[in-house]
């Protein structure tokens, strides 16, 4: 029950401002308060970089799922090599005609030297980067979720190891070690002599960077669990006999979805650019699928010669990445409001 005497609160504030739950038999008045992720869904709402930049990802969310739409009313797709197929659009070193081969009917240009356009490669490259970044992002959540949960709750010597895995990992050289483990995982599932399958390499890049991407959610989740399972509310389950499965789950997990969300709002983006890294140096996404970090990569042969190869791909890439990362921080803001960016 609120103290009269003391200033109401937002929650309190936003409460009686809108729609209401419990009538006043005296003036008809009806009042109802709003739940945690109302509050959190208004703040949101009010930030208009926010707003934006989830305009801007949902934007790439719903290419990258209708990319075979958009090849079909296009009329391209991202492997013909119309340059080849056609002598008129490329000059003898393998160059598109004109800026980069741009036309009516390649809206981005041509790809040197096969000659591939490269609309379509940007459509199916943001798909290549989405499906590697999504799963290594669920992974790690899940991997986090766990290792955080039973390091904070059972503590002693399960704490302690869990703690000294964590810091084991985390002094590892992350770049080098994905550029040298890669291969090395990749070995694994394919002998040298034997072809490799188009979905291999996406399951090799998601295991590699999963496994060092879960340790700083594990330890931020471990670092609240310590602090909650002290509270009034877990002692009281303890002695009503609940099992600790039951307190976990019941009591402990939903009060943990605020640092889940946004360190995981916040982890996406960064493995777009670290699968996009990967290819660029050649260990990540091959041919023939089409990917952001190796188109950079064969951009970098052409940069004398016509800037509108390395353009597509990096524009596209620093925008899904800004607006991700500014996402996660408007996220970050309407769960905690007293957060300062």
């Amino acid at each position: 029950m609120t103290n009269p005497t003391q200033a109401p609160t937002e929650a309190d504030t936003l409460g009686t401002a809108d729609t209401p739950s419990q009538t006043d038999a005296t003036n008809g008045a009806v009042f109802r308060g709003l739940s945690p992720g109302q509050l959190m869904w208004r703040r949101f709402k009010r930030d208009r970089t926010g707003v934006i930049s989830a305009v801007i990802v949902l934007l790439f969310i719903l290419i990258a799922i209708a990319a075979p739409l958009i090849s079909m009313l296009y009329g391209k797709d991202a492997n013909t090599p119309y340059g080849q197929n056609d002598p008129s659009l490329l000059d003898e070193s393998g160059l598109p005609l004109g800026t980069g081969g741009i036309s009516g009917d390649h809206w981005l240009g041509l790809e040197p030297p096969l000659g591939r356009d490269l609309f379509m490669q940007l459509v199916y490259g943001i798909r290549t980067s989405l499906i590697v970044a999504f799963a290594t992002t669920l992974i790690t959540t899940a991997l986090g979720i766990f290792f955080g949960l039973v390091a904070g709750y059972i503590g002693g010597k399960t704490d302690y190891f869990i703690g000294r895995l964590i810091d084991i990992l985390m002094s590892f050289p992350s770049q080098i070690f994905l550029v040298a483990s890669t291969p090395v995982v990749l070995g694994l599932f394919v002998a040298k002599d034997e072809a490799i399958p188009t979905w291999l390499p996406f399951v090799v890049v998601t295991i590699v960077l999963s496994g060092l991407g879960w340790m700083s959610l594990a330890r931020i989740l471990r670092a609240t669990v310590l602090s909650l399972r002290e509270r009034e509310f877990v002692e009281a389950a303890k002695v009503t006999g609940a099992s600790p499965m039951r307190i976990i789950f019941k009591e402990l997990l939903p009060n943990l979805w605020t640092p889940i969300l946004v360190q995981s709002t916040l982890a996406l983006p960064a493995f777009v650019t670290a699968e996009a890294g990967l290819s660029y140096i050649g260990v990540g996404i091959g041919e023939p699928t089409p990917d952001w970090g190796r188109m950079l990569a064969e951009a970098a042969d052409y940069l004398q010669t016509d800037l509108t190869f390395l353009l597509v791909p990096g524009i596209a890439m620093i925008i899904f990445v800004l607006a991700f990362n500014l996402l996660g921080d408007s996220v970050r803001d309407a769960f905690d409001p007293k957060t300062k960016r």
